[in-house]
């Protein structure tokens, strides 16, 4: 018979990439976890994994079976989520992915307070500025601001955020502040490589796209700031990063008669997931933390 055990190994070998890795994940004895994986695959009658000495690789048998072990496991713990719902409490592990700079600047005290009020839930959070697919990545949820568009997600808003264009007062006073989506593209900009080079600004029914002059290209919104701080050139960045410096005059917000592309921030998480009580919880706590309109919007 099946064990659950064996599959949690699997697919938590799977994760995180190596036998040794899962069993610090799992908090086992690396022999226990290869056991384990040795046991399952006795059972299916197939092999999962091709070890070798520098890699696990999935075999065509272990990729079929990989989406059915994690639908498993993750009605399981639904399945007790529910009941510890029901029960008027919330417990387990929580494994959340968010951006690096938006995390450093707003989750700190939005998280304790989710962890205070479920004093049951293990929460891991790390922080990330690539890309996380919370479809594949072993992640129960990841925030994410801007546009999702996966059918394979339930994506939960958290808040809206204005994008503001800024630059530095000695940036403007040496360059002068552009007035139009024309005298833009003649400035130098901070642009944040995970995205396209292109500045977005609803003109009329629609938008037009601007593509200012690189001068650094950065996946994170603090060296972003920092780098408009330091008068490198303009900037288009959220609200939640740069109001406050807006507010003491650090930066300068540059109106050029169009407003730039708003975002939103999600909390997204696989249709069929196990934890679905507790990320609902902990999206509707983060919502009451940022509040409607989020604290940044109002400087």
């Amino acid at each position: 018979m099946m064990k659950l055990d064996g599959i949690a190994a699997f697919v938590t070998t799977v994760d995180e990439g190596s036998i040794s890795a899962a069993s610090r994940r799992l908090g086992l004895a690396k022999s226990v976890v290869s056991e384990r994986l040795a046991e399952l695959e006795r059972i299916l009658g197939v092999t999962l994994l091709q070890r070798s000495t520098r890699r696990l690789a999935l075999t065509g048998a272990g990729r079929g079976f990989l989406e059915r072990a994690r639908r498993i496991l993750r009605e399981i713990e639904e399945a007790a989520a529910e009941l510890d719902a029901s029960s008027g409490k919330l417990a387990g592990p929580l494994r959340i992915s968010a951006p690096v700079g938006f995390g450093v600047l707003h989750l700190g005290p939005a998280i304790a307070r989710f962890l205070q009020e479920n004093p049951g839930i293990e929460m891991s959070l790390e922080l990330d500025d690539s890309f996380v697919d919370a479809a594949t990545s072993g992640f129960d949820a990841v925030l994410r601001h801007g546009a999702v568009g996966d059918g394979r997600l339930i994506a939960r808003r958290l808040a809206t955020s204005r994008r503001l264009l800024v630059a530095s007062p000695e940036y403007l006073a040496t360059h002068g502040a552009p007035n139009s989506l024309a005298d833009l593209e003649r400035h130098r900009g901070v642009l944040y490589a995970n995205r396209t080079g292109d500045w977005r600004f609803a003109v009329g029914s629609g938008w037009s796209v601007v593509r200012p002059r690189a001068v650094l290209r950065v996946n994170n919104g603090l060296v972003m700031r920092d780098a408009a701080l330091a008068g490198l050139g303009l900037a288009l960045l959220p609200s939640f990063f740069v109001n406050e410096d807006v507010h003491k005059g650090h930066l300068e917000e540059v109106d050029i008669g169009w407003p730039a592309e708003g975002a939103e921030l999600f909390l997204t998480y696989p249709r069929d997931h196990g934890a679905a009580a507790k990320i609902r919880a902990l999206g509707e706590s983060l919502r009451r933390s940022f509040g409607d309109p989020p604290y940044w919007e109002k400087f």
